[in-house]
């Protein structure tokens, strides 16, 4: 018959080869797993779109009081378009009105009329992360 000792010491040889395979397995495939996953979660980003905003008040108008200043810091033409999300709505009314796109030249400023508190203005050009700036309630 089997020794006792030749059993259990057959037996805890087995279980080290299956952990140390099994170890191995996932070294292996670690590197692996992380290269996948480092390039496919970092995308490039863009550069911020080179617009500073500022906001006036239009004394004695009614409803839209607000009108949204964005001047080009940039050394290049922009070429703008964009949309305001509307914080209050009727509901005949369009959620957002669509700005049509304009070219703004380096150190030129282009204005947003009609705004009210609370809305949102989207801005977007080709190769700049998009701009979103809300409009105060109180200047």
């Amino acid at each position: 018959m089997n020794n006792p000792k030749s059993v259990r010491l057959a037996a805890r040889s087995r279980a080290l080869l299956v952990l140390s395979c099994a170890t191995l397995l996932t070294l292996v495939a670690a590197p692996a797993v992380v290269a996948a996953d480092a390039m496919t979660l970092q995308p490039l980003a863009d550069k911020a779109l080179p617009l500073s905003a500022t906001f006036a008040k239009v004394e004695g108008t009614e409803g839209t009081p607000f009108v949204l200043t964005l001047k080009n810091d940039g050394h290049d033409a922009l070429t703008v378009s964009g949309k305001v999300l509307l914080s209050v709505v009727h509901h005949a009314m369009d959620k957002a009105r669509v700005l049509p796109e304009q070219t703004v030249a380096a150190g030129a400023v282009m204005t947003v009329k009609d705004l009210s508190g609370g809305d949102k203005v989207l801005l977007s050009a080709a190769g700049y992360a998009p701009l979103e700036v809300v409009v105060p309630f109180k200047l």
